[in-house]
């Protein structure tokens, strides 16, 4: 929600917001995924194939996870956040993509540092750091989160009553708003309405 509404709210609204699980995509593939490929560079590449980076060109990515991408594949990411140079798998030429990189960890960031599983160097590539509180510790957003979650489910005009949003606001969300959508998507499936 955050990596969107920086997206919306500048002068990139109107390019491709990019959205890259990077803990959901084996590390291999990840590298062919974001820097593209050429016909022929590996078994089953049949066609040329531009990466992520490029089509996101002028917009966003947002890489969720991050922390989740290998030492190896960190070093080729870092080379594209310094100079902005993708080449795609199997190929020499290099294009210059500018984008703007938007990153979520799932661990702490600085810790994985510390421990060599992530590069100083590509950390220090990010130019702000925010931290997103968790749930449990913004509760007096979660109405307000709710009326949202309804919206973007389609169902602008359902209510929750007063007793379900005192069980909502009690709960402490350990997996926070993925967690709530999952919860409320289950919750309507299920209603008799």
């Amino acid at each position: 929600l955050t990596a969107r509404s920086l997206h919306n709210m500048s002068s990139r609204r109107n390019k491709p917001f990019v959205v890259v699980h990077c803990g959901a995509i084996p590390d291999n593939l990840l590298e062919s995924e974001l820097f593209g490929y050429e016909k022929g560079s590996f078994t089953g590449a049949d066609h040329r194939h531009a990466g992520l980076l490029e089509s996101a060109a002028g917009g966003t990515v947002f890489l969720d996870e991050i922390t989740e991408m290998s030492t190896s594949l960190q070093g080729k990411f870092l080379r594209f956040m310094q100079d902005g140079e993708v080449r795609r798998i199997g190929s020499h030429d290099i294009q210059h993509v500018t984008v703007r990189v938007v990153a979520a960890a799932n661990k702490n960031i600085d810790e994985e540092v510390n421990a060599g599983r992530f590069r100083m160097d590509l950390l220090y590539r990010f130019i702000v750091r925010l931290r997103v509180p968790p749930l449990r510790e913004h509760k007096e957003d979660i109405p307000l989160l709710i009326e949202s979650l309804l919206k973007k489910f389609g169902y602008p005009k359902v209510r929750i009553s007063v007793k379900a949003m005192e069980l909502l606001m009690a709960y402490d969300w350990p997996g926070n708003v993925r967690e709530m959508e999952n919860v409320l998507q289950q919750t309507l499936l299920l209603s008799p309405f």
